[in-house]
Parts: structure tokens; sequence; C-alpha cells
């Protein structure tokens, strides 16, 4: 292991290290964070692609010490660094991308259109090249038995990195933070949208036995369709349903424990910003007025792990990029309290 004895956790942040200052390297670190910069069919804001990078950056802002897990950072945690070529592959599928969204959004026939139809292959091969990348790179580290989180690019980033889960852990489920239910399937013809990666994940990890939805407030009528149809493997809280009840009275401890009693005994929680008040990433992928506080949401968190369940990994994903830097200072803060609840759900 590495020798931390001379490191000092109370003085800034040295940016010469990893994330957050941490004097590790990946051999000797129990946590890695993979960064996945990739938001090829965002149809909202671009920007998510590029917040591993700001979230780094702004980690070295934040103090080590956590009164709930106050030595995690003990452990290890190490953020390998970005991968350009999926970057640039991005980049170039995310124009790509804009300009077949603009094409079909104004209800022209892609099919007579050669140059959209090879878009659209293009941009499908590259999602299906980007998910075997995702769950080769995870699968490995799983190997090696470290702890895992992603960080995104958009929600669809993800669904490699749960494939791996279900080979390592077996059954599990999803928590899933998130102002969208992510339920389309084939969204605008895109294989592996991220407005689709959570149907995706229900179609093709049969080891993912229950996705429990928390904050959504925006979906399509045929997202409904799906959940009054798949009422027993998919349970969502609506944000409006949940807010009311609060409104008469209902303690946020008590929805909490309702969530909870939903889950089975291994989650990951896949964390979509936008399942927060807009306050806290402005910048989101696809903002949604509504959502929750990060301490109502890291409760939560927290009460999972008390209840004696299982945290096995969780994503951050769809964390944006704006002129203040606030939205990648909110995602280190939740970065480093995730890692440390994974730690202590699995090393303490």
């Amino acid at each position: 292991m590495e020798d931390i004895s001379g490191f000092n956790p109370n003085v800034a942040g040295n940016p010469h290290n990893n994330i957050f200052g941490l004097p590790f390297t990946e051999e000797d670190a129990a946590l890695v964070l993979l960064p996945v910069p990739w938001e090829v069919t965002i149809s909202c804001s671009a920007g998510t692609a590029r917040c591993a990078d700001h979230i780094f950056k702004a980690s070295m802002h934040v103090d080590l010490f956590d009164a709930d897990v106050s030595d995690a950072w003990r452990k290890g945690i190490y953020m390998r660094d970005i991968n350009r070529k999926v970057l640039l592959k991005s980049d170039y599928l995310r124009k790509e991308a804009e300009l077949y969204l603009d094409y079909v959004s104004k209800g022209d026939d892609v099919d007579k259109n050669k140059f959209m139809c090879k878009s659209l292959r293009e941009i499908n091969e590259g999602s299906e090249l980007m998910n075997k990348w995702v769950y080769e790179q995870t699968r490995d580290l799983l190997e090696k038995d470290k702890l895992v989180g992603l960080i995104g690019g958009d929600h669809s980033t993800a669904l490699g990195y749960w494939k791996a889960q279900a080979e390592k852990h077996g059954d599990f489920g999803i928590l899933q933070l998130d102002a969208h239910c992510d339920l389309r399937p084939k969204y605008c013809s895109f294989n592996y949208s991220h407005s689709s990666v959570m149907y995706n994940a229900l179609n093709e990890i049969p080891e993912l036995k229950k996705v429990v939805q928390l904050g959504v407030r925006d979906f399509s009528e045929e997202e409904w369709s799906y959940l009054q149809a798949n009422t027993g493997r998919v349970t969502t809280f609506f944000d409006r349903k949940i807010k009311e009840d609060l409104y008469e009275g209902k303690t946020w401890r008590e929805v909490v424990n309702e969530i909870v009693a939903q889950l089975p005994d291994k989650v990951h929680i896949s964390f979509d910003v936008d399942g927060l008040d807009p306050k806290l990433c402005p910048n989101a992928a696809a903002p949604v007025h509504g959502g929750y506080e990060l301490e109502q949401v890291l409760y939560l968190f927290k009460c999972i792990i008390n209840s004696g369940r299982k945290l096995i990994g969780f994503d951050l994903v769809e964390v944006g990029v704006g002129e203040s830097n606030w939205d990648a200072n909110v995602g280190a803060h939740i970065i480093w309290r995730m890692c440390n609840l994974l730690v202590k759900s699995n090393l303490n």
C-alpha cells in the first residue's frame, strides 16, 4: 500500500496528486473512479462529456473529513485519466446527432435521406462500442476486487458497468435518482440513448431484479404505459406525489422507509443530477423544475446502508459545465460522499 504517513489531509489539495489531492495510485486504491466522456444523444444542454475534468479540479477544494465515515479516504480513492479517444468519438458523433435530431424533429423521413441514415448507423455503432468499452473497463476492475464509481457523461454511459456488476454480484437492484424515467424504447431510433438506458438495462440484464426511481417529474405516455405494465420490476416515486405527501404531513423519514423497503439486498445507486433541485446543478444536461436537496438524498443513501443492504457501486451522470464551475463543485462533493458510503458499505 501507498505510504500515506506523511500526507496531511488538512491542507489544500495538491493538484499533482490524484482526485481530492489524494496520493494514491490505481494499484493501491480500494476504489477506482472511471470517467466516461460521452454525450452523443443528449437532446438538451451539452457539456457533460467534459465534466470529469472539472470535477477533478473542483475536488481539490473538498475537505477530506466526513463525520459519518471519517477514514474512508485512507482506503485509497483514484480517478483514471480521461480517455481522449472516447471523448473525440463523442464530439464527432455529437455533431452528427445534433443534425439528425434537428432533421427528425421537423417530421422529415430519415429513410429518404442517405446522409441521415449514415449518421444514425454511425451513432448506434458508436454507442455499442462505448457500452462495450465501459463493460470491459469496469469488468476488469471488479475482477481485481476494486470498488468502482462511474462519472459520466450522459446516463447511457452506465449500462456497460451494470452488465459487469451483474456478472460480479448476481441479482441486484438500482436506485435511480432522476427527473426522467429513461424508459423510452429506441428514442428517435437511437438504440442506446440516455432516454432509454433503464429500458435497455431492464431488457438486457436479467440479474437486474428491481429499479426504484425517485424524483421523476418529466415522462412520456409510453413510459407511463411501461410503468403500469411492469409494476413488479419498476417502482417509481413520482416527485409530485412525494411533495404532496410532505405538504400533508408525512415526514421525509417515512418516505425514505417506503423507498428502502422496495430495494433488494444489493443496491447500485444511479445518480442523475437532474433529480436534484436545478439550483444545485443548473447546467445539467436536461434540468427540470422540482427535485430534491442534496442532503435529503444523502440521508436516503445513508439509510439504505444502515438497513443492512449492500451498496455495490454508483454512477454520477449528466453534470454540466458552467462558467462559474458551480456544477463541478457540487459534483465533486457528491462524488466524495458517494465514495465514502461505498467504502463504508464494503470495507469498514
